[in-house]
């Protein structure tokens, strides 16, 4: 590969977190080993990433303009064992990643510390994949990741102090704020953010008020930054639904499920910006 570990880093799963996380690093000068099983998914993701960058340098998001990192596609995870670190980040299915995590243990040595980019599975959960959990933690990535400066770090029951040290490393040279939190189902952002999209939903449905109504009274009165309807498009309708049924599961508080106007629009494909239309209409479908 040509660079030293300590400036390369790789990120399994080249969605939309995966490509927003490369973005980041890629920008802030920080090579990257990006991987995912379909070639299709990593040609889009390169295109997609690229124009990341720009708008990331655009923004400003990327002080000092370094040189931007390289970045190598691959489609086999052997490719990521000279990395500094892994950042798991494929979609947000418990079992799914278990296994992903599996094979990513098995592939890194000893001293390499995995991150897993989640927003709600408990660490201690996917920690039973690993081979070495006290080299596994959490850092839940905001979306867009390279303009987003604040990270939740989540610290399993079984984390270890030096696997902290070096992600706290890792992500103070990717620019990044970091607020360390104890393991629970949903952490802080989502436990709170979620159920609170949910209710705004159910506010819609109930006739109370329209879509832009609840934004506007949370923007104006509670200064929220775009609304929960708006930044629930963002994050993905079929995302939310899960990460919901995630947090009714895992806590048994069944109020977390999701609504039923939130199902209606999972059901008919209208999943936010991603697709062109959600709670809000887009006008076009976004690649």
């Amino acid at each position: 590969m040509g660079h030293t570990p300590s400036d390369t880093i790789a990120v399994v799963g080249a969605g939309v977190m995966g490509r927003s996380i490369t973005a980041l690093a890629l920008g802030r000068g920080v090579h990257v080993v990006l991987v995912d099983v379909s070639e299709e998914v990593l040609g889009n993701a390169r295109a997609e990433i690229a124009q990341q960058l720009r708008h990331g340098q655009f923004m400003g998001a990327f002080p000092g303009s370094p040189a931007p990192g390289t970045l190598t596609t691959t489609q086999s995870t052997s490719d990521v064992a000279d990395a500094a670190v892994v950042i798991e980040a494929i979609t947000e299915d418990a079992s799914l990643k278990a296994r992903v995590m599996a094979d990513i243990s098995s592939t890194v040595p000893a001293g390499v510390p995995l991150i897993t980019n989640t927003s709600g599975i408990p660490i201690a959960e996917l920690a039973k994949s690993v081979q070495r959990p006290a080299e596994l933690a959490g850092v839940h990535f905001m979306n867009p990741a390279y303009l987003i400066e604040m990270v939740e770090v989540i610290r399993g029951p079984q984390t270890g102090d030096d696997a902290m040290a070096a992600i706290l490393s890792v992500l103070e040279r990717l620019g990044k704020k970091t607020v360390v939190v104890r393991d629970a189902p949903g952490f802080v952002t989502s436990r709170l953010l979620h159920p609170m999209i949910n209710e705004a939903a159910r506010v819609v449905a109930e006739g109370t008020a329209s879509v832009e109504a609840v934004d506007r009274l949370m923007h104006g009165c509670l200064g929220h930054p775009t609304g929960p309807l708006r930044t629930a498009d963002l994050i993905g309708l079929d995302n939310l639904a899960d990460a919901l049924r995630l947090l009714a599961e895992r806590t048994g508080n069944p109020t977390f499920e999701p609504c039923e106007l939130l199902m209606e629009k999972v059901r008919r494909g209208d999943l936010g910006r991603k697709t062109g239309r959600g709670f809000y209409d887009y006008g076009k479908v976004l690649s």
